[in-house]
């Protein structure tokens, strides 16, 4: 389950409804930017989910307080330093994850970043990062050291995603060049695909506009997209492998098919 930017108790909510469709195990995925990072941070002890992922910054505070509860701690990190202190901090494994990723970004790419984290940590590393859409990504995931992927824009086309159908469009359209970072100069850089409002952001960062002008820009823009279909001045958030998605499938169509050709190309492969 995604919180984003949700308040605790909608979280809540879906942790509830997911639990009476399934016995399976229940996750969350928590934003640390999030304006309700606190309550959810509480939320999802209180609720007794499985697993947290934590995305956009240090989950260092909750850490201690999730472990106590049992929940399973897997924090993205975008670099090694971080990786280590995750570990250090018990966390159960980390998501390497590449600034080809839609979204927040570091600096390192995923071919870098994942055999270093690698090499750091002796927990489990996960790779993410906008470079993995087919099974040729998730077996070079697998030669640089992770024991696992994570896979993000491929499944925003997913049948059962409820991203609006304009947003879906637009990253089935997109090419290999249509992705763009902005927020370099604020220190918060995003990549998103190209669109009007891209336009308008970089070229305020050219000019030097304060800080509080960009956000106004971006304000509800991930909404405006991801709800109501702007794809015009919404932030279309998008991994570099956008311009390799070509169709919407389920997510058993995606999985099935990623896992049947990264068998085929592992018996494939000749040294």
């Amino acid at each position: 389950i995604g919180a984003a930017n949700a308040p605790g108790e909608w979280v809540r909510s879906e942790i509830r409804k997911a639990r009476e469709i399934t016995d399976k195990p229940v996750g969350v995925n928590i934003m640390l930017l999030s304006e309700h990072i606190d309550e959810v941070a509480q939320v999802v002890v209180e609720e007794k989910v499985s697993v947290v992922s934590t995305g956009a910054g240090n989950p260092g505070k909750y850490m201690k307080m999730w472990k106590d509860a049992g929940i399973k701690v897997m924090p993205v990190v975008a670099s090694v330093a971080l990786a280590k202190l995750m570990e250090r901090a018990g966390a159960d494994m980390v998501i390497a994850e590449g600034m080809e990723s839609g979204g927040h970004i570091g600096e390192q790419t995923t071919m870098t970043l994942v055999p270093q984290v690698a090499d750091a940590v002796s927990i489990p590393v996960v790779a993410a990062g906008g470079g993995i859409a087919d099974a040729r990504g998730f077996c070079a995931a697998f030669m640089l050291g992770a024991e696992a992927v994570q896979m993000g824009t491929r499944f925003v086309v997913a049948k059962e995603s409820d991203v609006h159908q304009l947003y879906k469009d637009r990253i089935i359209a997109a090419r290999d060049i249509d992705s763009v970072v902005t927020g370099r100069s604020t220190g918060h850089p995003v990549r998103s695909l190209r669109n009007e409002m891209t336009r308008q952001y970089l070229n305020m960062e050219k000019e030097n506009v304060s800080f509080e002008e960009l956000e106004h820009l971006t304000l509800g823009a991930l909404r405006k997209a991801v709800v109501d279909g702007d794809v015009k001045m919404g932030t279309v958030m998008a991994g570099q492998i956008a311009g390799m998605v070509k169709k919407e499938q389920t997510c058993k169509e995606i999985i099935t098919e990623i896992m049947d050709d990264a068998h085929k190309l592992f018996n494939s492969v000749k040294f």
